[in-house]
């Protein structure tokens, strides 16, 4: 493709490109989200060509490689487009019969279809499945439109408009005001107003007039993978914000800072840097406004402390990750010394939406505090795993019922985590609260990057506060020592609870530690730590006084804890569960009640997993 070196030039290449979009030829895309590349979707990628190849009908079909399209406990997921049909766990033998009968005779394959789960009942279009129904999503539905790998496919849907609009009919300090009027919250974890942080940045002195624009996408929540799915499946929108962001502030150079265990990642933005220079629309002159601003990628080392704005800018600079003292905001010293803006990936992925549509037609989603849509990475004990966008102030029980499906095998839900490794644990008494920015920290947990955790009956909530500050102590760097020192202990004192060794006080003195903790760590990470212990013990501190007090994990977790027996009233002596013990430790006659020797028993469970007659018990 041509350099492009007018606003005029992008429009006519934009129009031409829709127009092919538009001309009613059948479309196919396959999703290629990490969950559908786990699944084997690029064999059915190469299938389809095969196909089309054989069946002589190229150029009378278009198919794609698209990025993640969200419902990833239906990979592989196909969409014939434009009849929007959805079939689900597709597998390369069943590309041909798709291609017949619904490309060629325009026929539905019914046996691919989801199929609701309570009625049964067989729906055709994406738009009509309720995990997508409920969703609003601005930012993220465009991931099933392009192969991230073609610049003209976001070109197409009218990719790099908000840009030449922000270059040649709007000022810097408009654009600010703009996205100030927004509403838009940092998606990160902070919440901070974004267009207050970019006027701080630019009215910020500057040695030599340098200042800096980065991109956060180290995302290093277990669990989560939002901004994954966007850089993957739409790297131009994140890159377009952030031309829009420099251009905003008066930055010439900007970063990415990329986990590296993000290998695709890294290679679809690296292809969308190269194409957006040959383009025009990144490097000197962009578009022909005499505005100069470039990119670089930058791969972090794993450390889950770069998430914080001080330890990125600090591994940026070749150092230690590791974070500062925020005597000086990082919007007025920050990488190198020099005034910068740091803002994670769905945070710039939102400002091409707000520079095109405009801050009212923004602001009128989401709630009074927090604006817009975000999005979640939805997995744990819920039916609907994958990555959904909805708006804020969405009650959570519609998230986990109206969305995720509610809970496997019609278990109990027990409680969420939103927020990450550091956020807080919602029980079934708060459902139906609205989820923000400012509801969810006032019930002691937060927005985060975007992490749900979804846990059911059969969660011990002391272990599961003992996973994540085990975590957390790992992941500490080590810097201060209330976040150093008082993350061990709180992790000793709660691996002491989980293997029956717990004592009266220990209660109390997680709370005061988890206190210390919040209120004198260093940098945020540190002061959020402690939320998985303090929320579980104020929603669930009965679970915590039985594992004292009575020796007892209620959810039959905690190995040191619990006794498996089986019920003789209920065994029928199928021998399952014998063959199934790795220790041996299960004996007795077929078809006759079988036995459980306690002092080779290792509390593994796999009996009562496999036991389809609930005969095995847990005390």
């Amino acid at each position: 493709m041509k350099k492009l070196k007018s606003p005029l030039e992008l429009k006519r290449l934009q129009d031409r490109l829709a127009g092919r979009r538009k001309s009613g030829k059948p479309s196919v895309a396959i999703c290629g989200g990490p969950g559908c590349l786990a699944c084997g979707c690029e064999a059915v990628y190469q299938a389809f060509a095969r196909e089309v190849k054989r069946k002589r009908l190229s150029g009378k079909v278009e198919f794609k490689l698209t990025g993640c399209q969200g419902f990833c406990e239906r990979a592989t997921l196909v969409v014939i487009r434009p009849e929007g049909i959805l079939y689900e766990r597709v597998a390369p033998k069943d590309v041909p019969e798709i291609l017949a009968e619904s490309v060629v005779k325009k026929k539905v394959v019914q046996r691919l279809l989801y199929s609701d789960p309570v009625t049964g009942k067989k729906i055709k279009r994406e738009s009509e499945i309720p995990f997508y129904k409920k969703q609003k999503r601005p930012v993220f539905g465009n991931n099933g439109l392009i192969d991230p790998h073609r610049i003209e496919d976001y070109l197409a849907i009218g990719g790099y408009s908000a840009l030449a609009k922000a270059l040649f009919k709007m000022k810097p300090v408009k654009i600010i005001e703009e996205v100030k009027l927004s509403g838009l919250r940092g998606r990160g974890g902070g919440g901070f107003p974004t267009g207050r942080k970019w006027e701080s940045c630019r009215n910020a002195p500057s040695r030599n007039g340098t200042r800096y624009v980065i991109c956060n996408a180290d995302e290093g929540d277990p669990g989560a993978y939002m901004d994954r799915g966007l850089l993957e499946g739409n790297p131009h929108s994140v890159l377009e914000g952030m031309i829009i962001g420099a251009y905003a502030i008066g930055s010439h150079e900007g970063y990415v800072y990329v986990r590296h265990e993000y290998p695709l990642a890294v290679k679809n933005l690296g292809i969308a840097l190269r194409q957006a220079r040959q383009s025009g629309l990144l490097g000197r002159n962009i578009l022909g406004s005499g505005f100069d601003f470039d990119v670089k990628i930058s791969r972090g080392g794993g450390a889950f402390v770069c998430g914080e704005s001080t330890a990125l800018m600090a591994s940026l600079e070749g150092k230690i990750g590791e974070p500062r003292p925020k005597h000086i905001h990082t919007v007025v010293s920050g990488l190198n010394g020099q005034p910068s803006n740091l803002n994670n990936v769905e945070t710039w992925a939102n400002v091409p939406l707000i520079i095109t549509r405009g801050a009212k037609w923004y602001s009128r989603i989401g709630t009074k505090g927090s604006k817009g849509t975000k999005i979640f990475s939805l997995v744990g004990k819920i039916n609907n795993t994958g990555l959904v966008e909805v708006p804020m102030g969405i009650p959570l029980r519609e998230i986990v019922y109206g969305i995720g499906g509610g809970i496997p095998g019609g278990k109990k839900f027990k409680a969420v985590q939103t927020g990450g490794p550091s956020g807080g644990c919602i029980p079934e008494s708060l459902l139906d609260l609205p989820v923000d920015f400012d509801r969810l920290t006032e019930v002691g947990s937060m927005m985060g990057s975007g992490g749900m955790i979804v846990m059911d009956e059969s969660t011990c909530m002391v272990d599961l506060a003992r996973y994540f500050i085990k975590f957390l102590t790992e992941e500490s760097c080590g810097k201060c020592v209330p976040c150093r020192e008082g993350l061990d202990r709180m992790l000793d004192l709660l691996t002491g609870i989980t293997a029956g060794e717990g004592k009266a006080g220990d209660i109390e003195l997680l709370e005061e530690l988890g206190a210390v903790v919040k209120e004198a760590s260093l940098c945020a990470l540190g002061g959020t730590a402690p939320n998985p212990v303090l929320s579980t013990i104020k929603y669930f501190r009965e679970e915590y006084e039985a594992h004292i007090r009575e020796r007892r994990c209620p959810a039959g977790v905690c190995k040191a804890l619990i006794t498996f027996s089986i019920d003789p009233g209920l065994c029928n002596g199928c021998g399952v569960c014998a063959r199934n013990c790795p220790e041996e430790a299960i004996w007795g006659e077929k078809k006759a009640p079988h036995r459980i020797d306690q002092q080779k028993c290792i509390q593994c469970g796999l009996c009562r997993d496999n036991c389809k007659f609930d005969a095995v018990l847990v005390a």
